[in-house]
């Protein structure tokens, strides 16, 4: 059995996190400048000690510390005296650095495809309608073999169409224009904050968060989000694609003597605002299956109310750091949130909760059976890695040294939805011209051709010019067995990907098909 977690001490009495219930997920809630960050640190060099990867957000920068052992801190050493710690030492811990930017650690991207209607709705903050047009897009390029990689797929994929809109109306329904516009627009608007960084390929390996260092310590990997958080639906879909990769590729594990993983999810009170609830309802099935597979989510944010009832109640560890009650509003949130922890009956958990000090919490784990214990109040354990961020040249050291060096950073295009229909297009343009051309006078042959051909010789969306034979690849002429080779190949790829591309948030129907 792993050794449990000393996360808290007062008074000689020591409060500890049992790592065989790390996986029934926990909460980290405060007012801003009360500690939170600095315990979340605490949390993931403890994890990492025994062996378990964790991942997490730094949303202030300041996180980045943890590769560099600490010392020289006042508030540390003052700490670790009045918590007599004795066998406290400073050390570092093995991280990697991970931005959607590709600036600040390696590039994290995802596909179009595996991301799904329903999360990218939400980044471009789509009504119901709007939605429902999205999820209409994502079904057509599945059922004609149109591979969603990044974000020119997903336009020229919403372009088509909206184009071509009266010849889907009797299979998918009424596509609507204004909605179609609507999608354009927040295509383009997420493209200019960086949306093209986002999705493509390489998309991650769930397997490279899953690392331990030389020294058989957890990988710590951080997440540098201060620049993704000025687009906070950008930033909570992303996390939340991470949960359901781990969700949908990790085995069934059991009850473990620790996790395989620690998800630290920040800020969390994004995921949930003006949540639709589809959504809410796919969050609350992740967080209560993953446990199963090893995984525990910790989320961090300021107030227990912030997060739905139905996932507050799958949080058995609770850290609650002080918050403020200046209105009757305040008030009423501290009633709550000392109501969500098992009640000590010599402590007033309202009171307490507003005289905290820095660094100070209510501190609730679950016990041996998974009961969770008597609220205590304590003072959590300091980190031992450097509090604060590291240098950019420490920075750059760190992630030119890492395994993954190199794997993330070029990005691939290959052929996808883009390509494909402007490769027809250009194809049917071609035909159409010849055809004008060869015509009687009088005769515009060719029209009716050119407008309804898009996917009309495509084989199932496969090709990649239809069946001209001609039109943009000409230069690139090929044999009759080559061909047929390559299109089989890109059919069994397009059947493969409509197979694998769709997660548990992914999905069209909410599940894999």
């Amino acid at each position: 059995m792993t050794e449990p977690l000393l996360i808290a001490k007062n008074n000689g009495q020591e409060l500890y996190l049992l790592p065989h219930m790390a996986n029934r997920h926990g909460l980290i809630t405060g007012a801003t400048g009360t500690g939170k960050t600095v315990t979340l640190q605490t949390l993931a060099e403890a994890f990492s000690r025994i062996g378990v990867p964790v991942f997490l957000s730094d949303i202030k920068g300041d996180l980045s510390g943890m590769g560099k052992a600490g010392g020289g801190n006042a508030k540390v050493a003052a700490r670790v005296t009045q918590l007599k710690l004795e066998n406290f030492t400073h050390r570092a811990y093995p991280v990697t650095f991970w931005d959607v930017f590709g600036k600040m650690g390696h590039p994290l991207r995802a596909t179009v495809s595996d991301m799904g209607p329903l999360l990218i709705g939400r980044m471009l903050n789509l009504n119901e309608v709007q939605q429902g047009v999205l999820a209409l897009v994502f079904k057509i390029a599945d059922d004609n073999g149109l591979l969603l990689l990044d974000l020119k797929d997903l336009r020229a994929m919403v372009q088509s169409v909206g184009e071509n809109s009266a010849e889907y109306t009797t299979e998918y329904g009424n596509i609507s224009t204004a909605s179609i516009g609507a999608i354009q627009r927040g295509l383009l608007q997420i493209e200019t904050q960086g949306g093209d960084s986002l999705f493509g390929e390489p998309m991650l390996n769930i397997a490279d968060l899953m690392q331990t260092g030389g020294d058989g310590c957890g990988m710590i990997n951080i997440l540098a989000a201060d620049q993704l958080m000025n687009s906070p639906k950008v930033y909570s879909a992303m996390l939340l694609w991470l949960l359901a990769e781990l969700f949908e590729n990790l085995p069934e594990a059991g009850d473990l003597s620790k996790p395989k993983l620690v998800f630290f999810f920040d800020e969390a009170h994004l995921l949930f605002n003006d949540a639709p609830a589809a959504l809410l309802d796919k969050i609350e099935q992740v967080v209560r299956l993953i446990r199963s597979k090893g995984v525990g989510v910790y989320f961090v944010t300021q107030n227990p109310a912030d997060v739905p009832d139905k996932v507050l109640g799958q949080l058995g560890n609770r850290v609650q750091h002080a918050l403020r009650a200046f209105s009757t509003r305040d008030q009423k949130a501290v009633k709550a949130a000392a109501e969500t922890m098992r009640d000590n009956p010599a402590l007033d958990e309202a009171s307490v909760i507003t005289e905290l000090g820095v660094g100070e919490a209510l501190v609730s784990c679950l016990d041996e059976n998974g009961t969770p214990g008597i609220v205590e109040r304590a003072f959590i354990v300091p980190p031992q890695a450097q509090i604060g961020p590291v240098s950019a040249v420490e920075r750059k050291a760190v992630m030119r040294d890492s395994l993954l060096a190199g794997h993330y950073e070029k990005a691939i295009d290959r052929e996808s939805a883009y390509e494909i229909l402007k490769g027809r297009v250009a194809a049917q343009q071609t035909e159409s011209a010849a055809q004008s051309a060869s015509a009687p006078a009088g005769n515009s042959g060719g029209l009716g051709d050119m407008l309804g051909g898009i996917f009309g010789n495509s084989g199932g969306g496969n090709g990649g010019t239809g069946n001209t034979g001609r039109g943009s690849r000409t230069a690139n002429r090929q044999s009759v067995g080559e061909a047929i080779v390559k299109s089989a190949a890109r059919s069994i790829g397009s059947a493969v990907g409509r197979e694998i591309i769709r997660g548990v948030l992914g999905s069209l129907l909410g599940g894999r098909r």
